[in-house]
């Protein structure tokens, strides 16, 4: 029975960055991958830079656009444009992404096993048997990197869901050559094209990221919300389009993030981002974290427990704790905030492209300057 020092479950970009950390400090590291690379995973493929800048190699032979501009809309009335000279956001299809960053992993000398299927964990002592379809390894750690649903989780003993995971609907939309090339041009967010929530559109080599999402977790007909979005895109004729639903977790968990020397990242964990619902770059950022808790704890368990949680206490938690709250703000108190965005909007985006490129964090003081702002246009 082969044993290893980690275990990581799943090859998305949080788990096979942290396996090339792991493997890179020499722990020995096996990923296993229910399905084989490469593979088509449902994401709209926007990486923000400070996702892509924390990754420590190029990937410039997997981009399939650079954005330095982003547009946001709310509406026929409001448009705010941002420019950066690095790519604010790059567009990536994740199959070849995830390809790449699970090779750079495997070059560090993580092991990968793909058609394999975790079904069952069993705990002894500070082992654990990692019980698959195709066999049975064990480990000292396992990293539940198998995104929102993480089967991982339930069988490490998180039975009760405590994040909010909101629906999503993604399209990958072939258009005519008109379209592409009038639409290929910008990035853009429409903000309330979905109650709630908004619309995206993220252009590709050869066809249109197109998606739609709410913050709300009541019903609701995104498929509706999409075919209107085209029209606002001005897309009268679709070649082919293939839909994607999925849940992101936009809060953290509230019952820990280790059990039974089982760490979660990612979207296991709930580290999307409650404003913009993107999670690559706080996965990658989580599985760097917890890669740094098990090397500097020297594999001791409840040292590197308590590592990975002072770690995400530092820096990571305030952040989505600040952003749950403005999240609720800006997508709730819709008459407000379009009063808010008439004066402030522009000085809004330039502030969100900061945080997009790791410029700098979601202020915790955004309650009392808020407030402060919308007393003086009221009074």
């Amino acid at each position: 029975m082969k044993h290893y020092d980690v275990a990581i479950i799943g090859s998305g970009p949080s788990g096979a960055s942290t396996a090339f950390h792991l493997a890179k400090a020499g722990i020995s590291t096996v990923i296993i991958e229910k399905e084989t690379l490469p593979r088509y995973k449902t994401c709209g493929g926007g990486l923000v830079f400070r996702g892509r800048n924390s990754l420590p190699f190029d990937i410039l032979e997997v981009v399939e656009k650079e954005f330095h501009t982003v547009d946001i809309y709310l509406g026929d009335k409001l448009h705010f444009k941002t420019y950066r000279e690095e790519p604010t956001i790059t567009m990536v299809m994740r199959d070849s992404f995830d390809s790449q960053i699970t090779g750079k992993a495997k070059e560090a000398g993580a092991t990968l096993l793909a058609n394999h299927t975790l079904e069952t964990l069993v705990f002894e002592d500070n082992l654990i048997s990692l019980i698959t379809s195709k066999g049975t390894i064990t480990s000292n750690f396992v990293i539940a990197a198998d995104g929102a649903l993480s089967p991982t989780a339930k069988m490490a003993g998180w039975l009760e869901d405590t994040r909010k995971l909101i629906p999503a609907l993604e399209y990958e939309v072939e258009v005519s050559d008109e379209d592409l090339e009038r639409l290929s041009k910008e990035v853009r967010f429409d903000i309330d094209a979905v109650p709630y929530g908004y619309a995206w559109s993220f252009p590709k080599k050869k066809h249109l990221s197109i998606g739609v999402t709410s913050t709300k977790r009541s019903k609701i007909n995104l498929k509706k919300y999409y075919r209107e979005y085209l029209e606002t895109l001005g897309i009268t004729s679709v070649i082919s389009e293939s839909q994607h639903g999925f849940q992101i977790p936009v809060s953290p968990r509230t019952d820990g993030f280790v059990k039974n020397n089982v760490f979660l990242i990612g979207d296991a964990a709930g580290f999307a981002d409650p404003i913009t619902a993107e999670g690559i770059s706080n996965a990658i950022y989580s599985g760097k974290l917890a890669a740094e808790a098990i090397i500097e704890a020297c594999k001791k368990p409840e040292l590197a427990k308590a590592l990975y949680k002072a770690k995400l206490e530092a820096n990571l938690i305030p952040e989505l704790k600040t952003a749950i709250w403005l999240s609720k703000w800006f997508y709730e108190q819709k008459t407000i905030r379009n009063l808010f965005l008439k004066k402030y909007g522009q000085r809004v985006s330039e502030e969100m492209t900061n945080i997009f490129h790791g410029e700098r964090p979601y202020p915790k003081d955004i309650k009392q300057k808020l407030k402060a702002k919308i007393k003086e246009m009221v009074f």
